[in-house]
């Protein structure tokens, strides 16, 4: 599961999305200029209100802290990500209730029309397949698997534990994904940082994970917690970040065999320290930039 050269909006040449065989690279030679808007000029304010805006304005998406000590980043597979994602894995690293619940989520907070930056993501993006969406972008560590996701308009590839700066210009989406990769960044504040600096306001960042990982890749953070730990940890990423609402956390716990019906204190207990087997749990960790949209 997914640098942009100076994005821009560009235009579909279709009313329904189209399917791509091979989703185009990102060529940032072919975007449009961006289209320039009237300014209206304000009421006369004053100059001490324009210096708090401008004050709270400018810490907007900045780190205010580090959430991750430098052991903390730590893999037991050293060698670069770009050669352990060399070989293409065209296989779903979650299971089906999983995809469903996703899909589901994407339906609920993603509104049709929607520009989309996938991130760490593969061949496929779970997106509901009746949506139309105006843009997905994808980013990812293996162009093969990008190249088979149909959903896709354009992908990149990048690796974000090397260098976190992504090449797009501020507020170019309206939603950003990260799909049961977050447990492999080795920077998550800088990222953070980044997503937010690319959504627009309002805009949401929904990050989603199980308890599956390839385990030599995972950070030592995540590698050696609980399930609760690393719904904390997500929290702390967000939180770090001047700007984003208060994150929300969403759960599906599955059932354990025949304890399907257990509802005692001790089977939801382990069932939320993920000790239980059977079906992957859900987690995802939302948050919105600056605000969170009411529609009607």
């Amino acid at each position: 599961m997914i640098s942009l050269e100076g994005v821009s909006s560009i235009r579909k040449t279709h009313d329904m999305l189209p399917i791509h065989s091979k989703p185009k690279l990102w060529n940032p030679s072919i975007a449009p200029n961006p289209p320039t808007f009237k300014k209206i000029l304000p009421l006369k304010i004053s100059s001490t209100w324009n210096e708090n805006k401008e004050a709270n304005e400018s810490k907007a998406g900045r780190i205010k802290r580090l959430v991750l000590s430098n052991e903390g980043r730590t893999k037991l597979n050293t060698f670069p990500d770009r050669e352990f994602y060399a070989y293409p894995r065209f296989v779903t690293h979650v299971d089906d209730g999983f995809i469903a619940t996703l899909t589901d989520l994407y339906r609920e907070r993603l509104k049709p029309g929607s520009e989309i930056l996938d991130l760490m993501s593969s061949w496929i993006s779970h997106l509901p397949n009746e949506v139309v969406y105006k843009r997905v972008v994808g980013h990812g560590l293996n162009a093969q698997e990008l190249a088979r996701n149909s959903r896709m308009d354009y992908f990149f590839v990048k690796d974000l534990n090397q260098d976190q700066k992504l090449e797009i210009e501020d507020s170019s989406f309206d939603a950003v994904l990260c799909t049961v990769s977050v447990q492999y960044l080795q920077q998550p504040e800088k990222v953070f940082a980044e997503v937010f600096r690319v959504l627009r306001p309002g805009g949401v960042f929904i990050v989603s994970f199980s308890n599956r990982l390839f385990y030599e890749k995972a950070i030592n953070a995540w590698r050696d917690g609980t399930a609760y730990s690393r719904v904390q940890l997500v929290l702390q990423y967000f939180q770090c970040i001047e700007g984003f609402t208060q994150p929300e956390v969403i759960r599906e716990l599955p059932s354990a065999g025949n304890s399907q019906d257990d509802k005692s204190p001790f089977s939801w207990f382990m069932k939320w320290l993920g000790l239980f087997s059977g079906s992957d749990p859900f987690y995802a960790v939302i948050a919105y930039k600056n605000f969170k949209p009411v529609y009607d």
